[in-house]
């Protein structure tokens, strides 16, 4: 059975994984037979958003391997203990914890750093010639975690997200809510999802199709 590495940020769209966006590649990678390994790094959020006001919660503190907990069903490991080795494949999610507890692309922009765990993993599985898929927001993570490897991405078409991202060094490929973009030289594939997204149903044609392009590159 192909094992496919899930790395969350957290739990809710303005401060960790978009939810829908994890869900739907966890049901897309059961459904097609394989088995999903979700981890995520053991750090403090960046911040807690209250998600019904959408203002931040000061004074709380939130860690993001006990927060993507909540979407993994208690089933989740510290990716500082994943290696390439364990895994045939990588997918991540979006959702603003990507931009703000894998890395810090929400604030620092094309001048981010990328968590260190993280950043190993995704190095690793490019280096071992393993399929990153990344969905909405992530694709700036990967624009930083792979500089220098020229790697060619979507955000969906965004102009300004679009630019960070070339300013990594990424080739940006405008692209709708429905496609993907495969990457063959580096074996990525990119998706907007909510980039672009207006219903979770939008969300989900294409994360499945990123979804089936990953396994079929194993």
């Amino acid at each position: 059975m192909k094992r496919i590495g899930v790395i969350l940020s957290g739990c809710g769209v303005y401060d960790g994984s978009e939810i829908h966006e994890a869900v739907v590649a966890l049901l897309a990678i059961e459904r097609a037979g394989a088995e999903a390994i979700c981890m995520a790094p053991d750090i403090p959020q960046m911040h807690v958003i209250n998600h019904f006001t959408g203002q931040i919660e000061s004074g709380q503190d939130r860690n993001v391997l006990a927060e993507s907990a909540r979407i993994a069903r208690g089933k989740v490991v510290d990716v500082a203990t994943i290696t390439s080795e364990d895994v045939d494949g990588l997918v991540i999610p979006g959702g603003y914890g990507a931009a703000k507890n894998l890395c810090d692309f929400a604030v620092k922009g094309a001048e981010c750093t990328v968590q260190p765990d993280v950043q190993r993993l995704v190095r690793e599985m490019v280096e071992a010639d393993k399929p990153v898929a990344a969905i909405c927001i992530a694709p700036a993570m990967l624009a930083k975690a792979l500089q220098g490897r020229a790697p060619r991405l979507t955000i969906g078409n965004d102009p300004d997200t679009a630019t960070a991202l070339e300013a990594m060094g990424a080739k940006h490929v405008d692209c709708a809510v429905d496609g993907i973009v495969v990457d063959e030289k580096n074996r990525l594939v990119s998706t907007p999802a909510y980039m672009l997204a207006g219903d979770i149903a939008e969300a989900a044609t294409g994360i499945e199709k990123a979804v089936k392009q990953l396994l079929a590159m194993i």
